[in-house]
């Protein structure tokens, strides 16, 4: 889907394009996305002996606060390449976790036979939330008729707090992520926005649900502030020489892993949301921030991801079958679906949110101060 006009332009060195309203090129044609790249990649990665010794003095951590306890992390799994990776990296480091998936009611058959595989070979233990469906039906669905760019928000939202959740019930201090620069880097805030903003959340199901969110894992912005103060979240991915490449490749020769078909789609919503509603609604192809990721960390070439971009997101006959499955799924018929396809475009800036509380410019300098010296002093072990 190559968009053309008068105003149409494309990063030089990555695939982003004026697709991404915010976007700023400069004269070398070369977008933001890929500057913010380079320097988080000075600041936040670790290759080599830099990454190996913060790594082994975070292992030595997790080994002796982990001391008399059945567990000494935890894991998050989707059946995705970064996480099962993770999983194969922290068994190869002696830890033990215990795994953590959200089954929102959307793994497809192969997701779930990957969990059951990977996790069986590296004899890690699994433990899976179950979202209550009924409820999380009309959360998703009032994120459709909210006509916000990211439907995705409810399941991420519930996996990070539940999460942290079970480590909290556990006492268990280390959260080790499959979060890393190297191939999760271009990502526009216009496509994805407020994933932990539990007051854009609450207010998007307030104005288009019609159940009140009983069981649902969420973060209040004050337990979010406590939860990364009282766990470390370790993105570990960023202190080895990462290549997702060379991890499918371990996956699939070691464990038996299969793979996909593409980032994400180990779930059937994600997969048609990606592939369909994202470019279809609001002209955003998900596969160039994945492929400007990739190119810039070597993985592929911007020419190769170029072509890869002249074919349709996913087969024609896959979407079909996943449309289908997804209105039935949602008890919707195919009018009300297309009716809500149909609604305005809207945007996270549209709804309540705490973020809009934050840039207030009264609260924005103390908030800012806090939140940096709070947070990301959780979030990555590396700043300790």
């Amino acid at each position: 889907m190559e968009e053309t006009g008068e105003h149409y332009q494309i990063c030089t060195r990555c695939v982003m394009d004026t697709s991404d309203p915010e976007i700023v090129f400069d004269e070398q044609g070369i977008c933001n996305h890929c500057h913010a790249y380079d320097l988080a990649i000075q600041k936040q990665v670790f290759s080599g002996e830099a990454g190996k010794k913060i790594l082994d003095s975070f292992v030595k951590k997790v080994k002796d606060e982990g001391q008399g306890k059945e567990y000494d992390c935890i894991i998050g799994v989707s059946g995705g390449v970064d996480s099962s990776y993770v999983a194969y990296q922290v068994h190869e480091l002696g830890l033990r976790p215990l795994a953590v998936h959200l089954d929102n009611g959307w793994d497809s058959e192969l997701a779930v036979k990957n969990i059951e595989l990977l996790l069986n070979k590296l004899g890690i233990e699994l433990y899976t939330y179950v979202l209550d469906w009924e409820e999380f039906r009309d959360l998703q669905l009032a994120f459709l008729r909210s006509s916000t760019p990211d439907s995705e928000i409810p399941s991420d939202h519930a996996i990070v707090s539940s999460m942290y959740m079970k480590a909290k019930e556990l006492g268990i201090d280390n959260i080790i992520d499959g979060c890393n620069f190297r191939t999760e880097s271009h990502l526009p805030r216009a496509w994805s926005h407020g994933h932990l903003d539990w007051r854009y959340i609450s207010s998007i199901n307030k104005i288009y649900g019609t159940k009140p969110l009983k069981n649902y894992p969420h973060m209040t912005f004050w337990q979010k502030i406590y939860y990364a103060r009282r766990f470390i979240s370790f993105s570990i991915l960023d202190y080895i020489d990462y290549s997702k490449t060379e991890a499918r490749k371990v996956l699939e020769e070691e464990l038996g892993w299969r793979y996909y078909g593409g980032k994400h789609y180990e779930s059937i919503y994600t997969r048609f949301y990606q592939g369909y509603i994202l470019p279809t609604k609001f002209g955003y192809d998900k596969r160039r921030t994945h492929l400007s990721s990739l190119v810039c960390s070597g993985e592929t070439t911007r020419a190769k991801a170029l072509e890869e971009l002249i074919n349709d997101p996913y087969p024609a006959a896959l979407m079909r079958e996943d449309k289908e499955f997804v209105v039935k799924k949602f008890e919707l018929t195919e009018e009300e679906f297309d009716d809500i396809m149909a609604l305005p475009r809207r945007s996270f800036y549209d709804y309540p949110s705490y973020e809009k509380i934050i840039r207030n410019p009264l609260w924005f300098g103390l908030l800012k101060k806090a939140y940096r010296s709070i947070y990301l002093k959780g979030k990555n072990y590396a700043r300790f």
